[in-house]
């Protein structure tokens, strides 16, 4: 057994070569990651009973996190954190360093968190370094981002190996669990557990964009867990290997080795880590979302339902469009909270995609701009979405006409051109134009969407310009963050919805400043339309995959069946239509969307398998059962996360007459049989305590 694993391991690693030279074609990297990973991995992701008391962050638990932060980020002797400058490393040369522990400060209070500076002075040149380390004690987790600029008067030495985590984790033999990114395909998010190797497992996004793999690690060792968060919006780089004492842990811009002109500053991926102990993988799980919620999401995320009302293939004037949001049924207006203007509102030639990059209304169809449409938006009291994709420049639109202007705005590859963030003078143009285009159309949820590779454009970028590798993409990233948080100043109340083709921008940071309102391309709605067969099951399957780690998401909800509206149950779900029909028992699940998630089965999507999932507290929640066409017209329904001593009222939420008082103990254990009236159908029942034994 040992050899076939030693061998598994081993065409792993070849696989995984195969991917790292596929820099720029996605096609083959994604093909050579998902075959490298499926040697070792299993889609079987099933979970040991928790209840409510596992589920409680420990002392022991903030107290291993504590003492981890203080001995790897507030420290002098073993940063969990590494750069090579020259010849020589910083873990291995800590001589070469000054090293000095600010005084933890406060101003994270609000979000439950205490930052620590750390700050670097290179002996040797004019490099200085700093890492902003925060730890959420009430999370048992810690962040830390490394930045390092060039203070001196000369071109500082060659950088390589900057590592934003180069540590391992003693969390003893290990396995990962993991989630695959967006391709699209019907399998996005499904979970995959694996033994961490060893030899090195390489995660990483593909040519830019996050698509093989999200950048999430749930490391469930036998002497402790971790989860692993990495936040960058570019290529982002993970290798993990199981070592006698746990978990070797690298984390990295995949690509850089720069020598820094004065002046200039770049910055490693964000890294969290979320302690927990056991060996249950849930208990990480249900931590890492609850810390997203508390500390990291923006106050401008809260959950909300959209009603598309002009799509991409919509051709229709102001005036039309008004009297359609006018004439929405009052039905649908209770449940609609913002209305979703999506492409084509622009000028273009001949399809939405040619006019990328003119971000003022089509006279023709709008004389009098979007404000109109706004203010009728307005008057029903709801918010106004509008898709923009900034980052992609077509010839002929304004962005164009003024980039061209200005060595460096745009970098060139084919019909799709870059607006080049990375230059500091054109992030500054795009604020200034988005922004006022935000304000004049009077936008409340920002829509950024970006539907290309970048990684060739950086490098391109690179080499036209002299620079040293990965140096653009640094530039870039950052000042994409920039971007983002300057609309947030500039537009009063803005939401960004993170699209990216569906899902392939999801990452920490992005987590920090926006939500994914569509997230994966799977359940595109063409122009008749037509969407793919099992498009229910594949929307039922994602929500339980991405579940695991975002409580945040939003993709269509088909409104054809109760079935079809029940399999897009989200925070953030899309109607297509405004017919009149609607759930009685959707806010019964809604309400609880952000509490704990626990799968009840596997993911997938095959037509004999039931598919069930709950949301909730210890006091209260919902559990949803997806009875599909050809599986048993029965489910043993056992619930998790409850209190073994609480007596609990279990409820149906289509049928008054069905109902069960339990224990606790009994709903998680023995659990309750629940029969499908028809199928496909989609159970809800609800459960509440009523008192404790």
């Amino acid at each position: 057994m040992l050899k076939w694993k030693s061998l598994l391991c081993g065409l792993q690693a070849l696989l995984l070569l195969v991917s790292q030279l596929s820099v720029y074609n996605y096609g083959l990297k994604r093909k050579a990651d998902r075959a490298a990973l499926a040697l070792t991995s299993v889609s079987d992701c099933s979970f040991a009973p928790i209840d409510a008391e596992a589920l409680r962050v420990t002392a022991a638990e903030r107290e291993r996190c504590r003492a981890w932060y203080d001995a790897h980020l507030r420290t002098k002797d073993s940063p969990a954190y590494d750069l090579t400058v020259g010849a020589r490393s910083l873990q291995r040369h800590p001589e070469d360093w000054e090293i000095e522990i600010g005084a933890q400060s406060t101003s994270d209070t609000a979000r439950g968190g205490e930052t620590t500076v750390i700050t670097l002075r290179h002996k040797r040149s004019g490099l200085h370094a700093w890492v902003e380390a925060t730890i959420y004690e009430a999370f048992a987790a810690c962040e830390w981002t490394v930045h390092l600029q060039n203070a001196g008067e000369t071109r500082s030495p060659t950088v390589r190996n900057f590592f934003a985590a180069d540590c391992t984790l003693e969390t003893g033999q290990t396995e990962v669990y993991y989630s695959k990114g967006s391709t699209p395909a019907a399998d996005d998010y499904a979970l995959q557990r694996s033994a961490v190797c060893p030899t090195t497992m390489i995660f990483n996004a593909t040519c830019g964009r996050t698509e093989s793999f999200l950048p999430f690690f749930n490391l469930c060792g036998k002497n402790a867990g971790a989860i692993v968060a990495v936040g960058w919006t570019g290529q982002w780089y993970t290798s993990l290997r199981q070592t006698l004492r746990g978990v070797a842990l690298r984390v990295k811009q995949e690509q850089f080795c720069a020598a820094l002109e004065p002046g200039e500053t770049v910055r490693t991926p964000s890294v969290s880590l979320t302690f927990y102990n056991g060996s249950n993988a849930l208990k990480g799980f249900e931590t890492f979302r609850q810390m997203l919620l508390h500390c990291v999401y923006p106050a401008s995320v809260q959950p909300m339902r959209s009603l598309v009302f002009a799509n991409e293939f919509c051709t229709l004037t102001c005036d039309e469009l008004v009297e359609q949001v006018n004439a929405t049924p009052a039905e649908i207006l209770d449940a609609t909270d913002v209305f979703w203007m999506d492409a084509g509102w622009y000028t273009y030639q001949t399809d939405w995609y040619d006019g990328v990059g003119n971000w003022t209304a089509d006279e023709a169809r709008f004389p009098g701009g979007l404000s109109p449409l706004a203010d009728a938006i307005e008057q029903k009291g709801k918010r106004f979405l509008l898709w923009y994709e900034p980052e992609r420049v077509r010839e002929g639109t304004r962005l164009y006409e003024e980039g061209k202007r200005h060595d460096g705005w745009i970098v060139t590859q084919d019909d799709n051109l870059l607006w080049n963030l990375a230059n500091d003078d054109a992030c500054d143009y795009l604020i200034a134009y988005i922004s006022a285009s935000l304000l004049q159309n009077h936008v409340s949820v920002y829509r950024q969407d970006f539907n290309f590779y970048p990684l060739r454009y950086w490098h391109q970028a690179d080499r036209a310009q002299g620079l040293s590798i990965g140096i653009t993409e640094n530039r870039y990233v950052t000042n994409l963050y920039r971007y983002l948080d300057a609309l947030v100043s500039l537009v009063p109340g803005l939401t960004i919805d993170n699209c990216a083709s569906g899902g392939k921008r999801l990452d920490l940071e992005m987590c920090r400043r926006s939500v994914p309102l569509w997230r994966s391309d799977y359940n595109c709605v063409d122009a008749a339309g037509t969407t793919t067969p099992d498009v229910l099951e594949a929307t039922q399957a994602m929500t339980h995959g991405l579940s695991f780690w975002l409580p945040y998401s939003g993709t269509v909800q088909h409104v054809e069946s109760l079935y079809a509206m029940r399999s897009s149950l989200l925070t953030h779900p899309m109607r297509m239509s405004p017919d009149a029909v609607r759930d009685p028992a959707e806010d019964a699940v809604r309400a609880f969307l952000c509490d704990n998630y626990f799968p009840l089965t596997d993911g997938g999507t095959d037509s004999d398998r039931t598919l069930a999932m709950q949301f909730g507290t210890e006091r209260a929640g919902t559990a949803v059962i997806y009875v599909r066409t050809d599986a048993p017209g029965t489910f043993l329904l056992r619930l998790n996360g409850l209190s073994k001593d609480g007596v609990y009222t279990l409820a149906d939420a289509d049928d008054p007459t069905f109902t069960v008082r339990e224990s606790g103990a009994v709903l998680m254990e023995t659990g309750v049989t629940v029969t499908a009236k028809e199928q496909p159908a989609a159970m809800i029942a609800t459960y509440s305590i009523d008192e404790f034994l």
